[in-house]
């Protein structure tokens, strides 16, 4: 007694349920389960046109949940794999290079919290936020404002 498989639709909704996708994220996802007689792009038409499937929802899910976190070229590496067009990409660039050294600050606060103590370990800091995605110049500026805080 197995269970029928769901449909394209079906597989669609309930990826949608879980959260945002961007149209070429979603087709790329149900690529694999098309069976004969099924449009995928037909169906990802229909999606986007009740709402259900938006590029721009995809962004600022993205950005709401990652950019706290990381710096404005790892999150817009992220934008760019899932697909998205440029000029979602480019806003999403603007809006994030504003509040760069902020979140910077706050991830290297979280992270760390005191100066390092000698050129290793200030190394050791600032390879950190660059593997996080943050500028070489964006982390300089973190360590001196640091600095003069202290």
């Amino acid at each position: 007694m197995g269970f029928a498989t769901p449909s394209l639709k079906g597989r669609a909704l309930r990826l949608l349920a879980r959260r945002e996708y961007a149209r070429a994220e979603l087709a790329a996802k149900l690529a694999p389960h098309v069976q004969a007689g099924e449009d995928l792009e037909a169906l990802l038409g229909e999606l986007e046109a009740k709402g259900f499937l938006s590029d721009a929802r995809a962004a600022e899910s993205l950005l709401r949940r990652r950019a706290p976190r990381l710096g404005t070229q790892r999150v817009l590496q992220e934008l760019r794999h899932k697909g998205l067009d440029a000029e979602l990409v480019r806003a999403a660039a603007d809006s994030l290079r504003a509040s760069e050294f902020a979140r910077a600050q706050a991830v290297w606060q979280r992270r760390f919290g005191t100066l390092p103590a000698n050129a290793q370990e200030q190394a050791r800091q600032m390879r950190f936020l660059a593997a996080r995605g943050f500028g070489a110049e964006v982390a300089r500026q973190v360590l001196r404002a640091a600095a003069q805080n202290e």
